[in-house]
């Protein structure tokens, strides 16, 4: 079976956005390296600067079947865009909806408040304090 999990890029702030989303969905990580952890050979072959060795290289945390992933992009890189897609979270409740979405949007920016829609599912968008486009949906029971 094909499996496709979300991998985020961040400008440095990858361990406080995965600190923030364990908060809002709780669990374990299932990684977490940070630059420093990569033998010190590679990191001068990729470029990687000393003053970046605190950063992520790589965080997982799972989320239901899947695994939310990201890391921060070193200046050899470039800065990463975040935008132009949307995470979206299917929810077994409408509490719960309620639950991730209030905690998503702290500090972040409502784009679409949570509400019944026509297609038969609780639903709203936001902006997390990272810049993350988040859809929450739970989708109503067909009767």
């Amino acid at each position: 079976m094909i499996k496709i999990n979300p991998y985020l890029a961040f400008n440095g702030e990858a361990e406080e956005a995965f600190n923030f989303y364990k908060s809002v969905f709780g669990g374990e990580f299932s990684s977490f390296q940070k630059f420093k952890d990569v033998p010190e050979a590679d990191r001068k072959k990729g470029g990687i600067k000393d003053s970046e060795s605190e950063k992520i290289i790589n965080v997982g945390l799972p989320i239901g079947n899947e695994v939310l992933m990201a890391s921060d992009s070193p200046e050899s890189m470039g800065k990463p865009k975040i935008g132009g897609f949307s995470i979206s979270v299917e929810t077994d409740s409408k509490e719960e909806a309620e639950k991730i979405y209030k905690g998503l949007s702290t500090g972040g920016k409502i784009t679409m408040p949570l509400g019944d829609t026509f297609w038969g599912a609780y639903y709203g968008m936001l902006t997390d304090k990272f810049g993350v486009h988040w859809m929450v949906s739970y989708t109503y029971p067909k009767k």
